[in-house]
C-alpha cells in the first residue's frame, strides 16, 4: 500500500529541488502517493495574505507526514516564519537535524556523525513580542520595574523566553528515545544555565531528571557557548545534542558547518500525530528558475522520511547513491566543486539523475 506524503514544493528555489526530491524518492522502490500542496510568499495574494492556508495544514493532519521545500520568510519584517506557523500549529515539538560527513565533501572535518534535537515550540522562538514604543511594551516596562528589577530603557523591544518543565520533559525523552532507537551512545542537554537560572536552569534540571530514568545511555550537560568551542575543536566528542529552541537552530547550522554546509543538512519535525521533513537551508531566491542550488539536503530530509516511514531498505538506496555521487564529485552543483565557479558543475535536475542513476535505474 502507498503511503500517502503532503509535498509543500514551496517557493524560491523550492519548487525545483522538490521535484528532483520526488525523482529521487519515486525511483528508491518505495511506493509513495503524493498529495501537492503550495504554502508560502507566491500563495499569499491568492489567500487573503496568509502564506500558510488552511487546506495545507488539514493534509498534513490527515496524511500525517509532510515532506516541505524551503519557504522565503522577510528579515525584520513582514509575515512570521511559515516553519515557525508549522511547528506550533501541528505541536511538531522535536526536530532532528543530523549532520554527518560524506567522502568527498570540501570540509575540514572527517568523521562527523552529530545529531542535533531542538525544541521547536517554546523559548524566544515562541513569537512572545512585545514592539519598542508600544503600550504593552510600556506597560511591561513598568511592571519589571514595580517588581524590584532596573527599568529598562523606554525603547526597548521585548522578546519572552518561555521554558516549561513539560516542554523540557518530552523534547529530552524524545532526544533519549532517539538516541536508543539508533544505536547512538551519548546525550548532551545544551543550555546557559549559569546566567538564566529560571528557564535554562529549569531545563539542565528537567534534562538531568530524564536522564536519571534512562541510565543505559551516557548523560553530560555542556553551557552552550563553550560547546560551541569545543564543537569546532573536537566533535567527535559529542553525538546527541539536545538544545532549547533557540541555541538548536544555532547549534545545528555550526555542525552543518563541519560537514560542508547547509547543502548537506536535512531535517525531521516531529510531534505526537505528524511529521514534517524539510532541508534546513533557506529558499535562495536569487536562483530561482536557474536549476543551479543543490538538492542533496532535500534529498537527505526525504531519507529521513522513508525510514520513519520503516522503509528503510528504500531509505539505505537512497543515501547510498548520494554519497556515491558526492564521493565520485562529477554530477555535483557549484557548491560541491573545488571552486565555486568551476564549469563542470552540474545543475539540480541533473544531480537528481545521478543519484538516480547510481540506484540502478533508468532515467
Amino acid at each position: 500500500m502507498a503511503h500517502r506524503v503532503t509535498l509543500i514544493p514551496g517557493d524560491g528555489t523550492g519548487p525545483e529541488i522538490a521535484e528532483a526530491t520526488r525523482r529521487v524518492l519515486e525511483a528508491s522502490g518505495a511506493e509513495l502517493e503524493w498529495d501537492v500542496q503550495q504554502a508560502g510568499a507566491d500563495v499569499m495574494e491568492k489567500f487573503g495574505g496568509n502564506p500558510l492556508p488552511d487546506h495545507v495544514l488539514d493534509s498534513i493532519k490527515q496524511n500525517g507526514v509532510a515532506l516541505k521545500g524551503p519557504i522565503t520568510t522577510p528579515v525584520g519584517t513582514g509575515f512570521r516564519s511559515v516553519n515557525v506557523a508549522l511547528r506550533k500549529t501541528l505541536d511538531l515539538y522535536g526536530q532532528v537535524r543530523p549532520c554527518k560527513s560524506y567522502r568527498g565533501v570540501r570540509s575540514r572535518y572527517e568523521d562527523v556523525d552529530l545529531v542535533v534535537v531542538r525544541e521547536n515550540t517554546e523559548d524566544l522562538y515562541a513569537g512572545i513580542e512585545f514592539e519598542e514604543g508600544s503600550s504593552h511594551a510600556r506597560d511591561l516596562i513598568d511592571w519589571v520595574e514595580h517588581h524590584g528589577h532596573p527599568r529598562l530603557r523606554e525603547d526597548s523591544g521585548i522578546s519572552l523566553k518561555p521554558i516549561s518543565i513539560a516542554g523540557s520533559r518530552r523534547i529530552v525523552e524524545f532526544a533519549f528515545d532517539y538516541a536508543r532507537g539508533n544505536g547512538r551512545r551519548k546525550v548532551t542537554a545544551v543550555h546557559k544555565a549559569n546566567i538564566m537560572k529560571f528557564t535554562d536552569g529549569l531545563f539542565l534540571r528537567v534534562a538531568r531528571e530524564v536522564a536519571e530514568e534512562n541510565g543505559e545511555l551516557e548523560f553530560e550537560d555542556r553551557i552552550v557557548d563553550n560547546l560551541s568551542m569545543q564543537l569546532v575543536q573536537r566533535p567527535e566528542e559529542y553525538d546527541v545534542l539536545v538544545c532549547p529552541n533557540l541555541y538548536g537552530d544555532i547549534v545545528s547550522d555550526l555542525c552543518a558547518g563541519l560537514i560542508g554546509g547547509l547543502g548537506l543538512a536535512p531535517g525531521g519535525n516531529f510531534g505526537t500525530h505528524a511529521a514534517v521533513f524539510e532541508p534546513t537551508h533557506g529558499s535562495a531566491p536569487k536562483y530561482t528558475g536557474q536549476n543551479r542550488v543543490n538538492p542533496m539536503a532535500m534529498m537527505l530530509s526525504g531519507v529521513m522520511m522513508l525510514r520513519h516511514l520503516d522503509e528503510r531498505d528504500a531509505a539505505d538506496r537512497v543515501e547510498s547513491a548520494i554519497a556515491a555521487v558526492i564521493a565520485e564529485g562529477h554530477s555535483v552543483t557549484y557548491d560541491m566543486k573545488p571552486t565555486r565557479d568551476d564549469p563542470t558543475a552540474v545543475g539540480t535536475s541533473e544531480v537528481a539523475d545521478a543519484v538516480i542513476d547510481k540506484m540502478g535505474v533508468r532515467v
